[in-house]
């Protein structure tokens, strides 16, 4: 199949740069994006006080927990897409679009209900501080109102991606990000909002970055045109992209779940640490999705390679993105705590700008020096999908990161309650999973071999 003007074919010619073109526009999404996240809690921590911030942040390992058996998903979908485009398989392309694009529809609407009924009674689990609560409900149910459009960009986005498209929906992620900064200043600073206001100012930004996304697929006149007649669930597509993206799914969930219990752990320690630990993760954020553009470079380059039957070239693909993620991964992160207390400060307000530092400092220490190693497992985890492997990754994962969590928080930290001790296991799980990882890509490539010859 020809390279078109947005695509790229991921199975010949120079690696490197095609790599570098289709990373750094996804890297630059996902920065712009959790800027404009982080602008969010600089107005709330600013503008409506300490408690709103805690509010934002405690919300945030929820939310994830609930939405990533969906994003999952669109990971089935983007590794379906990328197979069929790089063995040049249109109509199976078009199948799977429409199909796609119904199930996150649907999915969105549930999800919406669900959270909105739910997440209330799971924040209470969590163990919320009282004082916090009234915000983290008022919070996270206006932002579960807003799940159709975001589990729609989502999918799309995933789609593009598979197809080498990332340029496009950097820019319209771009417009609704100055969107989402507009409406957060009008909504707090001028109208005196509080959490209302960012997540009305967020919901309102993802409906335009999925309208825009969406114009995208039915403007084309590629094989990936999107024909409201045609949504429909073919069913072959759709029971492999529940195969490849269930598995993945739960794996987010199972990591949610470590999480959601990592910040009980943290809310045990009061408002202030729970404000530290949620400006130090939303600055964490930064490094993870610049080191997570590599898992969806190597996701998608090794499936399109998987399409070809390149399984030299898919070699070289696990190790280009694995050099390239652990040294952005290292450089960031020691910027990262050098400048930590500044960056840290611009999360409060004077009041209490001290106390949220130096909590914050404490996760930092811990993450920014190792964080390279988390990049690596999940750059693991994206070429053993694109291979077709999606419950192999998850099992391993479930077992050497999250699982291991859980144990760590109920033996080691229940023995030393202190927040440097419930950090720690977060480097030594990220160590344990990539090393098994990596004899699982060995497997599972040679079994691919085997299988094709």
């Amino acid at each position: 199949m020809a390279a078109k003007k947005y695509s790229i074919n991921m199975t010949e010619g120079a690696l490197l740069p095609k790599i570098i073109s289709f990373a750094i526009p996804l890297m630059a999404s996902s920065l712009l994006q959790l800027l404009f996240n982080a602008a969010d809690m600089v107005v709330a921590g600013r503008f409506a006080g300490s408690n709103a911030l805690a509010a934002i942040g405690s919300t945030s390992s929820l939310i994830n927990l609930l939405v990533n058996l969906f994003i999952g998903l669109s990971v089935g979908a983007n590794v379906l897409v990328a197979r069929f485009f790089g063995s040049g398989r249109e109509s199976d392309i078009s199948e799977t679009v429409h199909t796609a694009v119904l199930l996150s529809i649907i999915s969105g609407f549930f999800l919406a209900g669900f959270g909105f009924f739910m997440a209330p009674k799971l924040l209470i689990m969590m163990g919320t501080p009282k004082e916090v609560l009234p915000l983290s409900v008022l919070y996270i149910r206006i932002y579960f109102m807003g799940m159709p459009v975001s589990l729609l960009y989502n999918f799309v986005s995933a789609i593009l991606r598979a197809i080498g498209d990332t340029k496009r929906p950097l820019i319209y992620l771009t417009i609704a990000g100055f969107l989402n900064v507009i409406c957060n200043v009008i909504f707090i600073v001028i109208f005196g909002m509080g959490v209302d206001g960012v997540a009305y100012a967020t919901v309102l930004s993802q409906a335009v970055s999925a309208v825009l996304v969406m114009g995208a697929l039915i403007k084309s006149d590629e094989c990936y045109k999107l024909e409201f007649k045609k949504l429909a669930f073919t069913k072959d597509k759709f029971l492999q992209i529940l195969r490849l993206g269930i598995p993945a799914g739960f794996q987010g969930i199972v990591f949610s779940l470590s999480n959601v219990l990592i910040q009980s752990s943290v809310n045990s320690f009061g408002a202030s640490a729970m404000a530290g630990n949620a400006a130090a993760s939303n600055i964490e954020g930064f490094i993870y999705v610049s080191m997570n553009a590599f898992h969806h470079t190597c996701l998608s380059f090794t499936s399109q390679n998987y399409g070809a039957k390149n399984f030299d070239r898919i070699k070289r693909v696990l190790i280009t993105c694995l050099v390239m993620v652990s040294g952005i991964g290292f450089v960031l992160g020691v910027i990262a705590y050098v400048f930590g207390p500044n960056l840290l400060s611009i999360y409060a307000n004077s009041s209490d700008a001290k106390a949220v530092t130096e909590y914050g400092m404490i996760r930092m220490g811990i993450i920014m020096f190792t964080y390279f190693t988390c990049g690596m497992m999940d750059v693991m985890v994206g070429s053993i999908r694109g291979l077709g492997y999606s419950l192999m990754p998850t099992i391993v994962s479930l077992c050497g990161a999250c699982l291991f969590r859980i144990i760590w928080i109920y033996t080691a930290f229940r023995s030393i309650h202190t927040l440097t001790s419930l950090y720690i296991s977060y480097p030594i799980s990220w160590v344990l999973t990539f090393s098994v990882h990596f004899i699982c890509f060995l497997i599972a490539l040679r079994k691919k071999k085997i299988a094709l010859s």
